[in-house]
């Protein structure tokens, strides 16, 4: 049995999931969800407001499958239920970041402003950061949706409109991520 297949899926007292044929719609106070089965093979059922995930054979195939499977359907269950986030840190001198309906509208040290169009089901918060003396001005941008791929898709999308340069840090970086400094040249004097 494969050790992340075999675990049942529990879910939250508002989340329902229903299966119709190779498609799981999961409903919950976050939102709605179509999952997809990544193969007919692998079958999964509900009840008592328990999911759980059971393969045919012991084939490596089947095996792989199984937990895939399960991990997917686990994060739709948590993203109706509580919702995904994804926070970026954008850092730099007149860099802003303003959420207007479907759009974010960005300075990021270019000559004309950029605007990036959310997909359907994400939305953004923005918030400033308190600087201090020693450190850029940043400001936080979180990124929200019940889909856990289309929010981290989205924030790498976001982050490569001006990723982080290793000399003063400016850019755009997920908050987990570290960036190395580079020291710079030193003049000869």
């Amino acid at each position: 049995m494969s050790r992340v297949g075999k675990n049942p899926i529990k879910l939250a007292d508002k989340v329902k999931a229903t299966v119709a044929g190779a498609v799981i719609k999961f409903e919950g106070p976050k939102g709605k969800l179509d999952v997809k089965m990544p193969s007919t093979d692998i079958k999964a059922e509900v009840k008592d407001g328990v999911l759980t995930v059971s393969r045919p054979s012991d084939s490596r195939r089947h095996r792989e499958l199984h937990g895939l499977t399960r991990a997917i359907l686990a994060n739709a269950a948590k993203g109706v239920a509580t919702g995904w986030e994804k926070s970026l840190a954008i850092r730099g001198v007149g860099y802003r970041a303003e959420v207007k309906g479907k759009q974010i509208h960005f300075a990021l040290g270019y000559s004309h402003p950029v605007v990036f169009d959310l997909p359907e089901g994400v939305t953004a918060e923005v918030a400033k950061v308190p600087r201090t003396e020693d450190t850029l001005p940043t400001i936080d941008l979180k990124i929200l949706s019940a889909n856990r791929e289309l929010v981290g898709k989205t924030a790498v999308e976001i982050r490569a409109l001006r990723p982080p340069e290793p000399y003063k840090g400016k850019g755009i970086k997920l908050h987990e991520e570290h960036v190395r400094r580079k020291e710079g040249k030193t003049g000869t004097a």
